[in-house]
């Protein structure tokens, strides 16, 4: 890990200080300043670790599953072989240990030692099938259960982790699932859609009617195949 020197951190404070302390009403200094850059990424992570620890991410992912549980319960009944779509990273599993160990970056090769306080490899990671449940998202899936809809997971994970999310799934409370789609080891897509929306198409094509699709990214959402959408929030990544 990079080494912080006393210096380094009087930088540190000193820059903060400016950042912060606003101008004088008398003062007639004029900021001048590109208006064609993009939002400071160092602000937009402050903003986002705050909505996660205010406790306000909590309420906004109760609100989008309560409006998934109440669409699933009305619409169950009478569809014909009714189904719902789940992603996994961010709608059913909660990877924020890993987003802040690696400060809102994705590396997806390195080690992950736990015992250690510094940066996971997003693969290792996975693969210690240490995420904890999202619990709206659990309840949506067990009440969805309790109805006899069948449940499918399609995933962005690549299909050498399917032990260690599988795992994953069972160690915090989704059984009774149909199947998981997991992208083929070495594939690439242009897009998540690329992979999950030929999928959705797979899963009517067996007969299902899938009444919702439940997923964080609008790219686990599009390309149809699905009756209704909800989008979880998640302001920590973009997955494409």
């Amino acid at each position: 890990m990079r080494r912080v020197t006393s210096l380094h951190i009087v930088f540190c404070v000193a820059i903060a200080l400016i950042a912060v302390t606003p101008l004088r009403a008398d003062d007639t200094a004029v900021l001048l300043t590109s208006p064609s850059q993009p939002a400071n990424i160092g602000d937009a992570i402050y903003a986002a670790t705050t909505y996660h620890d205010s406790g306000q991410y909590d309420r906004d992912l109760a609100l989008v599953a309560a409006s998934a549980a109440q669409w699933i319960a009305q619409r169950a009944s009478s569809a014909t072989r009714p189904a719902v779509v789940f992603d996994i990273d961010e709608t059913a599993l909660a990877n924020w240990e890993v987003i802040k160990r690696d400060n809102f970056g994705r590396p997806i090769a390195g080690p992950c030692d736990l015992a250690l306080d510094g940066p996971c490899g997003w693969a290792a990671w996975d693969q210690l099938a240490a995420d904890t449940a999202i619990m709206p998202t659990l309840e949506v899936f067990r009440k969805a259960r309790a109805m006899n809809v069948t449940v499918f997971f399609i995933t962005g994970r690549p299909e050498n982790q399917r032990d260690a999310t599988e795992k994953n799934l069972k160690n915090t409370g989704y059984i009774g699932y149909e199947r998981l789609y997991m992208v083929p080891n070495d594939a690439k897509f242009g897009s998540a859609t690329d992979f999950k929306a030929p999928i959705r198409a797979e899963i009517e094509k067996a007969g299902y009617m899938i009444i919702a699709n439940i997923g964080d990214q609008p790219s686990d959402l599009f390309g149809g195949h699905a009756e209704k959408l909800f989008l979880l929030p998640n302001p920590f990544y973009r997955v494409r």
